[in-house]
């Protein structure tokens, strides 16, 4: 339900946030509102104020419960095909990417290269190129992945199963296992990293993390499970989910993800390159563990290493 502000600006909305959005984060829940809007301009009306959230103003990841009003300030938005609609080809690769679907959810095998939304000057996200591919459908991103990792990514199509899986994030109950490729040899058997990250955003808009004691807690847990050239391929599983967790952590250990240029080993990367091929972050997301429905129907989703990954595999032995 939504209302205009009279006397204020006749374009400005308060609109009662419904009970079934409880949970969802602000700038998601804009966006459902403001179809075609960037996600880039949301942010910045919530950052500048124009958003307030019964008569406050809120962060972009603030969590709705139900029952606010929110400020809805007037906005522009793309007159319908003024917005580049995405290639045929971007729409039958994210389409060719679906690896499970049920009357619930998706997962794709996110191909590196393609970030989960859009955002900072990328028009078109997995999620974007999903809803373009399905026009009518309610689909909604559960969880992301840095856009040059690979691996699965879950898409929502019903809010009950957004709710769950947000919830179970939350509380551990959705279990990820990654393999990645570490610089240099990692000691055998399983290393649990409990360190605490916090992220900043710099001047140009890049994000970066570091270890900081007064950051959110964080927990990775790095297993060998072979060595290739003087590297290790090693399996990891996380109990949090914060942003670029798995490739600080492994910089933690001294052992950087291979072909990371943010945080990796510049030369390890390059004689990488030249030796094995290796053009990308090796990090895939390979399995997620989950169950729906108070336990009774289990989901069990998988990738495989993908062939650009695995030649490198290949090249190293």
């Amino acid at each position: 339900m939504s209302r205009e502000v009279t006397g204020a600006s006749p374009a400005v909305r308060l609109v009662k946030v419904p009970a079934d959005r409880a949970g969802q984060r602000l700038d998601n829940f804009l966006l459902g509102l403001l179809k075609g809007a960037p996600r880039s301009l949301v942010y910045k009306i919530v950052r500048s104020g124009q958003v307030r959230v019964d008569g406050g103003r809120a962060k972009a990841d603030f969590k709705l419960r139900g029952g606010e009003e929110v400020r809805v300030p007037p906005v522009r938005l793309p007159e319908p095909g003024e917005e580049r609609a995405p290639p045929a080809s971007q729409l039958d690769r994210i389409q060719a990417a679906i690896v499970f679907e049920d009357d619930r959810l998706l997962a794709l095998d996110k191909p590196s290269g393609i970030a989960s939304h859009g955002g900072s000057g990328i028009s078109h996200g997995a999620i974007e190129l999903i809803r373009a591919a399905r026009p009518g459908e309610s689909l909604e991103l559960v969880h992301r992945l840095d856009r040059d990792t690979s691996g699965l990514l879950v898409i929502a199509k019903k809010r009950s199963a957004l709710t769950t899986l947000q919830r179970l994030m939350r509380e551990g109950g959705l279990r990820k296992r990654y393999l990645t490729l570490l610089v240099g040899r990692l000691p055998e058997g399983r290393l649990r990293v409990d360190v605490a990250l916090l992220k900043a955003t710099l001047r140009g808009g890049e994000r970066m993390v570091r270890t900081d004691e007064g950051g959110k807690d964080s927990v990775s847990h790095f297993h060998l499970l072979e060595r290739r050239g003087g590297h290790s391929f090693t399996e990891v599983r996380i109990e949090t989910g914060r942003t670029h967790q798995i490739r600080v952590h492994a910089v933690h250990l001294g052992h950087p993800v291979a072909g990371d240029d943010k945080y990796g080993d510049r030369e390890a990367n390059k004689r990488l390159r030249e030796k094995a091929g290796l053009k990308r972050l090796f990090l895939h997301a390979a399995s997620l563990e989950f169950a729906l429905e108070d336990g009774s129907r289990p989901y069990v989703l998988n990738a495989p290493l993908p062939p650009d990954l695995s030649g490198v595999l290949d090249r190293l032995a």
